[in-house]
């Protein structure tokens, strides 16, 4: 934390990073806090859209942003492929369930257990204690990371494989095999990814992702800082403040490329579930219409489940950018403060 010299520096009860800033196990129970906040509010929400849901009217009329995800990854149906419902239900009370399991390990962690992880009932939970000027620590930890996301995406393949997705081109829940080894058409994708239409592309980049993950997981777990660790490689930059700046541009880059996805690909977000594709407009800001008729549209000030999806997404991201170029801002030192001083200096000067 920035504390602009000040060595004795306290914060309010309300600055709840400044707990958990150099205290690894209080910032785990954090993390896993808020994804139990996280999980609830998905049961919740997904429970509520279902109680409200009108069969007469089409999904993405409904801003029914649950379940259409849902739908997208073919749960809800019967055998006849039809809409139903089913298995929503028990999906939303799941995650209610461990939303308990969740906040039940937050509070453990936050009250119960050794909160700087200098030692623990399992193995060598002290290799996991953040040492923010430690590019050895921050790269083992980041390793780990990155092989849960490469996991989650084989977890995703396999159920597009084994399970199947829904197919607006057949309108229909059906398998997907991805070409594990068609990297080049991955490749080829790079800059026209949002036009993708086959989800056998669809299902490769994220096998091919998966590869990426994985290998750059075991890569950043094996590896150590070779030579002297200097200020060309980071030193006196690694803080609490800096991570959390590179925490923020990815979620900003995240949340942009979703909203423009979200926004005109009808392969991923197929029409039937999430509305019809959006227009781009420019006012104060950037933001996305409806180019469908919305007359039956019931919430959501009126607009499709697409609308709602990406601005929402959109403007999430925007936030995020500025709490990234704030707290990078912060961790190369810049003093706020400095600010507010010259703006009275100035106003001070003109008075005179």
């Amino acid at each position: 934390m920035q504390t602009y010299g000040n060595p004795d520096v306290t914060y309010g009860w309300w600055v709840g990073n400044s707990v958990v800033t150099n205290r690894a196990g209080r910032f785990i129970g954090s993390h896993v806090g808020h994804t139990g906040i996280i999980c609830f509010a998905t049961g919740a929400s997904c429970l509520w859209e279902l109680s409200r849901f009108d069969s007469s009217i089409p999904m993405g009329h409904q801003s029914s942003i649950y379940l259409s995800h849902l739908a997208s990854l073919g749960i809800g149906f019967d055998e006849a492929g039809v809409w139903t419902g089913a298995g929503v239900a028990t999906i939303a009370i799941f995650h209610l369930i461990f939303s308990l399991v969740y906040g039940g390990a937050g509070l453990l962690h936050s009250l119960l257990f050794d909160p700087d992880l200098q030692s623990g009932p399992i193995g060598r939970v002290d290799k996991f204690k953040l040492e923010w000027d430690s590019p050895d620590n921050l790269t083992f930890i980041l390793g780990h990371h990155l092989i849960f996301l490469g996991v989650a995406n084989i977890w995703f393949v396999e159920w597009a494989r084994v399970h199947g997705i829904y197919d607006p081109a057949v309108e229909a829940v059906r398998t997907v095999f991805p070409g594990y080894g068609d990297f080049g058409m991955v490749w080829g994708h790079q800059f026209d990814f949002l036009k993708i239409d086959s989800l056998e592309d669809v299902m490769s980049g994220h096998a091919f992702l998966a590869f990426l993950q994985i290998s750059g997981g075991a890569f950043h777990i094996a590896t150590r800082q070779i030579g002297e660790y200097t200020k060309f490689k980071g030193q006196g930059l690694l803080s609490a403040e800096a991570v959390l700046s590179w925490s923020l541009a990815g979620l900003f880059l995240m949340g942009l490329v979703a909203a423009f996805w979200a926004a005109g690909n009808t392969t991923v977000y197929p029409t039937e579930w999430y509305g019809e594709p959006l227009e781009l407009k420019f006012g104060i800001s950037p933001y996305w219409v409806d180019t469908g008729d919305v007359s039956d549209c019931k919430y959501f000030f009126g607009h499709t489940t697409r609308a709602a999806l990406v601005n929402v997404q959109y403007y999430f991201a925007f936030f995020c950018l500025q709490g990234h170029l704030w707290h990078a801002l912060r961790a190369l030192g810049f003093d706020f403060r400095r600010i507010a001083q010259a703006i009275g200096g100035l106003t001070e000067s003109t008075a005179s």
